[in-house]
């Protein structure tokens, strides 16, 4: 048995390369070899995202708190609240983060493949996050 307490782990900033704005990790479950399971708090500030990505065995997102923003590609962009649950396929591309004046908490879920739970791509465009060429929708 592993017990961490709360408040045991510093949180941490992500890579410029691989979101936009200011974004914060949170640790909760890294699991050691051969479990395979990675979960995180992400705290991000209005505006702030992640770059283009997928995943290899797929990633549960729960929103905790704020007003969110998620896409796949060649779909509308999409709005998620506190008690929304998101799933991507494995190896669907997407990004997630806050919506432009809020900020928005998640917890991701994923599993690493052959030790990487993620792949990433090239960061979302202004334009793309602003939902040029494509429409933003909330629904129920």
């Amino acid at each position: 048995m592993d017990i961490k307490q709360a408040g045991s782990r510093p949180s941490t900033r992500p890579s410029a390369d691989y979101f936009t704005g200011t974004v914060r990790l949170d640790p909760i479950v890294e699991g050691p070899d051969p479990a395979r399971v990675r979960a995180a708090t992400v705290t991000f500030e209005p505006g702030a995202r992640t770059a283009w990505h997928t995943h290899p065995l797929g990633q549960t997102l729960i929103v905790t708190s704020g007003k969110g923003l998620v896409q796949v590609w060649g779909q509308d962009i999409r709005e998620i609240r506190p008690g929304d649950v998101v799933w991507f396929e494995p190896g669907e591309k997407h990004w997630h983060g806050a919506a432009p004046h809020t900020a928005m908490s998640h917890i991701a879920i994923q599993e690493a493949l052959n030790g990487s739970p993620v792949d990433w791509m090239e960061h979302v465009s202004d334009d793309q996050y602003a939902g040029k060429g494509w429409s933003v929708s909330r629904q129920a």
